[in-house]
């Protein structure tokens, strides 16, 4: 494999933007790939890919390398680490030249059974998951450190699955079906330049992620409230499911996301989405009792689905893991009073931390004194499951005795 300096330095410089200037790698790689736009596809596909797999795998690199990465000459050595342990040889550029393959190999035979360097992750997080979750934390991580599978969900409004596969065929985009309305695609392509995607035909969805709208069991004609909406990729699947029958109210502290659902609304042809930013406890208070059915996709460490987001183990800590989990326990008491008694709530996240899930609901159940009762939780780990990590507990308000 031949390397190319121009794009060796722009993988580099997207390293010390994500690792030194703290920001998000998606954007990094993103801002990156849009500077040069003489850049093929397999250009930009060696950027994008060794930028993700670099951070993925950043603590096994450096620990090889000796040191933690501080000048940008460390992190063209993190970079020919990387191309030794992946069998390639490296071009007699200056920047490599301090490199010793041998020493790298053998180091690499040595850290093998220390699963914090081996599996590339901090010393704190492996500490805490191993707590929670004990011998179903290694076979966890070694899955959350492979690359994403990409996977599409078929918009049913406008759309079956067989068509679009066929489309997609034809548009140079190879799927296989899964269950439900996903195609697992097989060959990558930008997919966002395809006419299925501009005539919104589906939505890039992970196939964990899909699972959530089923579970809220919404049907046509019903009230729904989403209250965590973000970009929306599950409240539109719910007015697919809802066959663009009924309402749902879409919410979010954030009102840029909300736009951005406006956006994806229109091109998927639904028109059952009504956007609310919540900018007070009044937005709340309006709603009380008014839901059939209640989504909570809380904010998480989104420690389950770190196979696209790498960057997060790196930028997580303690603080924030318990600053989140006070969040989701508001939120569960708060929102949770918009569902009418005899509706059903799912709280949702993309953790794999009981801490965060279980315990959560088994919290919340308490707390309200039968008011609510747990009618079932799904638990999708990606070692068992192939995909992202997700939790699930459809919940049931209880009717008032006459």
């Amino acid at each position: 494999m031949k390397l190319y300096r121009n794009l060796v330095q722009a993988v580099v410089q997207a390293l010390r933007d994500i690792f030194e200037d703290a920001q998000y790698a998606d954007k990094v790689i993103e801002r990156v790939l849009k500077s040069n736009p003489k850049w093929g596809a397999r250009d930009r596909a060696f950027i994008a890919e060794n930028v993700y797999e670099l951070v993925r795998w950043y603590r096994l690199l450096y620990e090889l390398d000796g040191k933690p990465p501080k000048e940008e000459a460390d992190w063209w050595r993190l970079f020919g680490t990387w191309q030794i342990l992946q069998g390639h040889s490296l071009p007699p550029w200056e920047e490599f030249k301090k490199l010793n393959p041998k020493a790298i190999l053998e180091n690499r035979k040595k850290v093998k059974s220390v699963r914090k360097i081996e599996e590339s992750i901090p010393d704190w997080l492996d500490e805490r998951a191993f707590r929670e979750l004990d011998v179903t934390w290694e076979p966890v991580l070694h899955a959350l450190n492979e690359p994403a599978e990409v996977v599409l969900r078929v918009n049913t409004l406008k759309m079956d699955k067989l068509a679009l596969q066929q489309l997609l065929k034809a548009e140079g985009v190879d799927t296989e079906p899964l269950d439900g309305d996903a195609l697992r695609v097989t060959q990558r392509k930008n997919l966002f330049s395809t006419q299925s995607f501009k005539q919104g035909y589906f939505e890039v969805q992970d196939y964990a992620s899909q699972q959530v709208a089923p579970f809220l069991q919404a049907e046509p004609g019903m009230r729904v409230i989403d209250a965590c909406a973000g970009g929306g990729g599950k409240a539109l699947h719910l007015a697919a499911l809802m066959q663009n029958k009924g309402r749902i109210i879409s919410m979010d502290t954030e009102g840029w996301k909300l736009d951005e659902l406006k956006r994806r609304s229109r091109r998927a042809g639904v028109d059952i989405i009504e956007t609310r930013p919540i900018d007070s406890t009044k937005v709340i208070k309006r709603l009380e009792g008014s839901a059939d059915r209640l989504l909570l996709d809380v904010p998480c460490s989104g420690l389950g689905v770190l196979r696209r987001n790498p960057d997060a183990k790196w930028k997580l800590d303690v603080p924030f893991i318990e600053r989140v989990r006070q969040t989701q326990q508001e939120i569960l008491r708060s929102y949770s009073r918009m569902l009418k008694p005899g509706g059903l709530m799912v709280y949702a996240t993309c953790s794999i931390l009981p801490s965060e899930n279980e315990q959560q609901v088994e919290a919340f159940l308490k707390e309200q004194k039968g008011k609510f009762e747990l009618v079932r939780s799904q638990h999708l780990l990606p070692n068992e499951f192939g995909y992202d990590g997700f939790f699930m507990a459809l919940l049931a308000a209880h009717k008032p005795q006459p």
